[in-house]
């Protein structure tokens, strides 16, 4: 498992097992703030030891960005530390978080030691985050899924979006058009750095195009959709549709790109012939980020 520093006091750690699922860890002068957990007890295990090592205060936090599985196995691996998430996380993760470790466990046998562990502390909206001189902006960024929370770091202008921002978009049980006025409301901060939920960190410069380029591809794959639906294209035929005829490369995360991308069109498919996901998008708001410059930064 690697990891990268991107501040003093801030580290993103990455799988090498699971589509580079990111987690973020924060040092703080009254202990750190761990942003989601990796899946496999042996990658979280190496931030416990990291973060013994170079701090020792313990973790005081974990903030949960959403509900999946990817990214909350890992609590229990802190017994120390309150763990906060959206309500809607918790109330999945009761539900549906029991019958889903037991399935998981039956292809993936590193995952037998995890234990469930549900968040203490449950937010509806946002919230904010003011220890040991850090201060941390929870922002709402739903379409992922309804529970996914951003985590901003005010004074490094870090953002840790999770799963809202990754090299592409994943809807599969989401909200496109939500998804979509994540993408412009994360345009609309002063960012130095961009976690992604799976995948590179994004640096200033790259920021507004990886965002734009993320809108265009909803905008691109629902278009794409509604046209095979009404040329009257089976499910077959319109899951052939590539991640390059919508924008995106089929380069990142190993190759998953396209797996990723094919998921998408199918549930698009879907759910556009039940009616569920109207057929024509909502057009009305901004469709592109600014470019940040020095003379005109983005609040």
């Amino acid at each position: 498992m690697g990891y990268e520093r991107i501040d003093d006091d801030v580290y993103v750690f990455s799988s090498d097992t699971y589509a580079q699922v990111t987690a973020g860890l924060v040092f703080t002068k009254a202990g750190a703030i761990l942003i989601d957990t990796l899946p496999f007890p042996r990658e979280t295990q190496t931030i416990v030891q990291f973060e013994r090592r170079r701090g020792g205060l313990g973790v005081r936090y974990i903030i949960n960005t959403h509900h999946h599985a990817d990214h909350v196995y890992g609590n229990y691996l802190f017994p120390e530390a309150r763990v906060i998430a959206h309500e809607n996380c918790r109330a999945a993760m009761v539900k549906d978080g029991p019958a889903l470790l037991e399935r998981d466990r039956q292809s993936m046998p590193q995952l037998m030691d995890v234990v469930l562990r549900f968040p203490d502390i449950t937010l509806d909206k946002g919230g904010a985050i003011h220890i040991g001189g850090k201060s941390m902006e929870i922002i709402p960024l739903p379409g992922h899924s309804d529970d996914l929370l951003g985590v901003y770091l005010v004074q490094e202008k870090i953002l840790f979006a999770s799963d809202a921002m990754m090299p592409v978009p994943y809807i599969v049980g989401g909200d496109p058009e939500a998804y979509k006025r994540s993408l412009l409301r994360m345009g609309e901060l002063n960012l130095e750095n961009l976690v992604q939920g799976h995948g590179e960190v994004l640096l200033r410069g790259e920021i507004p195009d990886a965002l734009n380029a993320n809108i265009a591809y909803l905008d691109t794959v629902r278009a794409r959709v509604r046209e095979g639906i009404e040329m009257g294209l089976s499910r077959e035929e319109i899951a052939a549709l590539d991640v390059e005829e919508c924008g995106l490369s089929r380069v990142p995360l190993g190759g998953l790109a396209q797996h990723l991308h094919r998921a998408n069109v199918l549930y698009l498919y879907d759910a556009m012939r039940r009616g569920t996901i109207p057929l024509t998008a909502d057009d009305s708001e901004t469709s592109a980020v600014a470019s940040a410059t020095d003379d005109e930064p983005l609040e």
